[in-house]
């Protein structure tokens, strides 16, 4: 695995999600790459743009920071988190104006330096629990 293949991950993060670049996806993802978020799948960057859209409509001002980033064979894990503020509809409900924070890992698998499957997960819960303001303190049996 090249440092390039290596630094995908983290490079998607920045490109994709901090500059805003909708085109970068076709440049890092494979045209039948498969992506799959939790129990959503989407495949090659047309079936990502709506997820693209949906998230940069909902959260104008999204940063997102890898954190750590780890490689074997052809496959490449990363701990991520991101914050924003809930600015826009994209979720199915009116913007709160809230600043949230999650954070979630990742695995992609490489071929010619392109994703050609990413498997990720995320405290999605946490999220809309700071959007809707619900109270996290809760007891666990």
């Amino acid at each position: 695995m090249t440092e390039q293949d290596r630094n995908l991950g983290a490079r998607w993060f920045e490109e994709v999600w901090n500059k805003k670049r909708r085109d970068a996806i076709a440049e890092m993802l494979s045209p039948d790459g498969v992506l799959y978020d939790g129990a959503n799948k989407s495949i090659g960057p047309d079936g990502f743009y709506p997820f693209f859209d949906r998230i940069h409509n909902t959260f104008t001002d999204i940063r997102a920071t890898v954190h750590d980033t780890v490689a074997e064979g052809d496959k490449v894990c990363f701990r991520w988190s991101f914050e924003g503020t809930h600015s826009g509809d994209g979720l199915g409900m009116p913007a709160t104006n809230r600043r949230v924070a999650t954070t979630g890992m990742g695995i992609i698998r490489v071929k010619d330096s392109k994703m050609i499957e990413a498997w990720q997960n995320w405290d999605m819960l946490g999220l809309l629990e700071q959007i809707t303001g619900q109270d996290r303190a809760r007891t666990y049996v």
